[in-house]
């Protein structure tokens, strides 16, 4: 019998290595109350000025059009400890008759500004009606800030610049949700997506067949301005973006997309998102049945340990990058439930994504992620019988992945 026991603890640790580990702790930074909801996180953290900023969509309800402005609340290290100031509306960004969603915020090291990207939305005018009268009504926004988020510009509409004529052909889109990035180049990244309009009936101009794809917006010039990448010829949706540096210092753009076949969309870019090749399904990515927002970070491969210098077997001194990648998103395949982070050592190959370390129980949503110098944060929509009942903060060590 105690044999028989001890084969059935073996098998529920390997197949539930999460079980053996605790959850980390949680900071609730915006909850649902007073007829407000909070959806759609973004995270990042400037180093320069040992900040986190987080950001959500303010709602009067929990439904997309019924988003209003967006929210910030700043996180500094105080004395060794985390501490987070009253939620601030952005007023600045925000169009009149429009409402705000999608917030993608990406800092510029050069000139030390953060550009807060999102879109601006006409009314309360869905994305079904958009993409179903192929009638576009989003706007590409940003606004700036220069002293770690205390202040913010006013907002910048870049839409007629940067998509130009080509939006007659888009039925909406919309950027991230989640961060952008500055590659080793310079050239920030805005991650988006684009329901594309492939073919209209004539002479009605009803859009016929509308697909959504996965692209970029991007600069080279430190956020001067700003020109539109490739899409990803497959089906993909809400993305996050990725550099991967491979041992000949070569650069490649990674994307990690939403899809609605059961598993999540990855492409790789040679030309830092000017054009995708090769999307492919990842299989070991799960997608509930309408797709999920995940987030996606690259750090460089960690120093390998004393211990592991006297083993070369070790882990940690065997990749075929400069790179490792995380990912976070919910890990059950029917519902929106029981977010986890994933850990990639090959990010450059199909197969290279682990088993998932679960970071919270229970209903779980979107989500983002950063790296605070040598440790990681995630801030994800999550609760107890919902996944809007808040938007919370966790941080955790590459150590507490390499356990599962």
């Amino acid at each position: 019998m105690q044999y028989m026991e001890g084969m059935i603890d073996r098998m529920v640790s390997k197949s539930h290595p999460e079980a053996q580990q605790a959850l980390p702790a949680r900071t609730a930074l915006f909850q649902q109350k007073d007829g407000k909801t909070y959806r759609i996180p973004a995270l990042v953290y400037i180093s320069d000025g040992q900040t986190f900023l987080a950001f959500a969509e303010e709602r009067s309800t929990p439904r997309d059009r019924d988003a209003k402005v967006l929210v910030m609340r700043r996180g500094s290290l105080q004395n060794g400890s985390l501490q987070w100031s009253p939620a601030q509306t952005l007023s600045s960004a925000c169009l009149p008759n429009h409402r705000t969603m999608n917030p993608c915020p990406v800092y510029e090291r050069k000139s030390k500004t953060i550009y807060l990207f999102f879109v601006c939305i006409l009314g309360n005018t869905t994305e079904y009606y958009q993409i179903a009268t192929g009638r576009n009504q989003a706007r590409l926004c940003y606004v700036t800030s220069s002293d770690y988020g205390q202040n913010w510009s006013q907002l910048t509409d870049v839409t007629n610049r940067v998509i130009g004529d080509e939006i007659c052909n888009w039925a909406t889109f919309a950027v991230g949700p989640g961060h952008g990035i500055q590659m080793k180049s310079g050239r920030l990244i805005i991650p988006a997506y684009v329901y594309y309009i492939h073919c209209r009936c004539f002479p009605f101009h009803f859009p016929l067949k509308v697909r959504p794809h996965a692209l970029s917006f991007y600069s080279d010039d430190c956020g001067v301005t700003w020109q539109m990448g490739g899409k990803i010829p497959m089906k993909s949706c809400e993305c996050e973006m990725a550099e991967i540096i491979d041992h000949t210092d070569q650069s490649h753009l990674y994307c990690n997309a939403r899809s609605t076949c059961g598993h999540r969309v990855e492409a790789l870019s040679e030309s830092s998102g000017a054009a995708f090749d090769n999307p492919h399904v990842a299989q070991k990515l799960v997608e509930p049945h309408h797709g999920c927002q995940g987030s996606v970070l690259s750090f460089p491969v960690p120093e390998p340990s004393d211990e592991a210098e006297k083993n070369p077997n070790d882990c940690l001194i065997q990749s075929d990058t400069k790179m490792w990648l995380l990912y976070s998103h919910p890990t059950n395949k029917k519902k929106r439930k029981d977010l986890g982070v994933y850990l990639n050592k090959s990010p450059l190959k199909t197969s290279g994504w682990g088993r998932p370390w679960i970071i919270h129980k229970g209903p779980s949503g979107y989500s983002d992620l950063t790296q605070c110098e040598e440790r990681f944060a995630c801030l994800m929509e999550c609760g107890k019988k919902s996944e809007i009942e808040e938007i919370a903060f966790v941080e955790f060590k590459l150590s507490d992945l390499m356990g599962t």
